[in-house]
């Protein structure tokens, strides 16, 4: 029996940098984020061998090995290898299974694809083992795997909102996570995703590089680096009050505080480039906007008054970026079989 699987994209709104350690479990973080209807998909197809063979079908890359080999993370799908690695040590994955691969975004889109995928893939080979995995348990897990398994250096929010689905508050302290949905009034949502438009920038992203940096920064105590991660941590609270309350203009302003103070933690978060286009776009009138994920290039999203939306359209593809299309989905990680 075939399990599928998929786990929605995410919009980071604000509070980005905080979910990373070492500043969350010293200060505490907390991010606000909703999931797209751009998701990653996971295939597991059981077979009798003892041979697992991982394929992403967009990337055309595949790896092949048999259950009990030593798996080395060399760059070739290395989430799948920390995935299965994980059900293999544990004696719960005892046969091969043909595994597929897809994703609606490439990774350093900013979208939280690469977690998406690990949520995924964990969803499906759970559903296929007879596992049961809140979601608290899949996006712990999958962290885990990701951060600690894999050494990918990153935070914790994408694998949370990408297992749950839907607007979230979500909060980090040392010792928990703890995912707040928000109950926005259905004609609020509809006005926010009318409002934002949402753009591919592209650009050489490399989330690690500049993560390793703003936390570089943050340990050796730098007073402007530190001064932001807390402005943002606090500019997430302000931007969710100003969600719940309907205030959408108060909502695009807090989103310009934010980018600004976010571009604080690391040199490499933003360019020339990057700058240039985020203030075309306010010209043309734009309240604010932000990257979505670490920086340095993928999806730009900006809150616009409605009647200027096209002014501001036309400047962003004047400036080289790619108009993208989204909605926002309320569902997270879900899984299922087909015979």
């Amino acid at each position: 029996m075939l399990v599928r699987s998929r786990a929605p994209l995410r919009i980071s709104f604000a509070g980005g940098g905080t979910d990373v350690p070492p500043y969350c479990d010293r200060r505490g973080g907390a991010v606000l984020s909703a999931t797209i209807d751009r998701y990653a998909f996971a295939t597991v197809e059981p077979t009798t061998t003892n041979t697992l063979h991982v394929r992403s079908i967009d990337y055309d890359l595949a790896v092949r090995f048999e259950l009990g080999d030593p798996l080395v993370y060399d760059g070739q799908l290395d989430l799948a290898k920390g995935v299965v690695q994980h059900f293999a040590k544990s004696g719960r994955l005892r046969s091969g299974a043909d595994i597929y691969l897809h994703n609606d975004a490439p990774p350093g889109s900013g979208l939280g694809s690469s977690s998406a995928l690990t949520v995924a893939l964990l969803q499906a080979l759970a559903h296929h083992l007879r596992l049961p995995m809140d979601n608290y348990e899949l996006a712990e897990t999958a962290y885990r795997i990701e951060r600690l398994e894999v050494g990918i250096k990153g935070g914790k929010q994408d694998q949370f909102a990408c297992a749950f689905g839907g607007v979230n508050f979500i909060e980090f302290t040392a010792d928990a996570t703890v995912v707040n949905p928000l109950r926005i009034k259905a004609e609020v949502l509809a006005e926010l995703e009318y409002s934002l438009l949402f753009a591919y920038i592209g650009g050489v992203r490399l989330s690690s590089h500049i993560i390793e940096k703003q936390t570089a920064n943050f340990e050796q105590n730098r007073r402007e680096t530190v001064e932001a991660f807390d402005r943002l941590k606090e500019l997430a609270f302000a931007v969710k009050k100003s969600l719940l309350l309907g205030r959408l203009a108060e909502f695009g302003e807090l989103l310009d505080v934010a980018w600004r103070y976010k571009r604080r933690l690391a040199d490499e978060i933003s360019n020339p480039r990057i700058d240039e286009t985020y203030e075309e776009a306010r010209r043309a009138g734009a309240l604010g906007g932000k990257l979505s994920g670490a920086g340095g290039g993928g999806f730009m999203f900006f809150f616009c008054d409605p009647r200027k939306r096209f002014n501001v359209q036309d400047a962003l593809v004047r400036m080289g970026a790619s108009i993208a299309s989204f909605s926002f989905t309320q569902e997270g990680a879900r899984s299922w079989t087909l015979d």
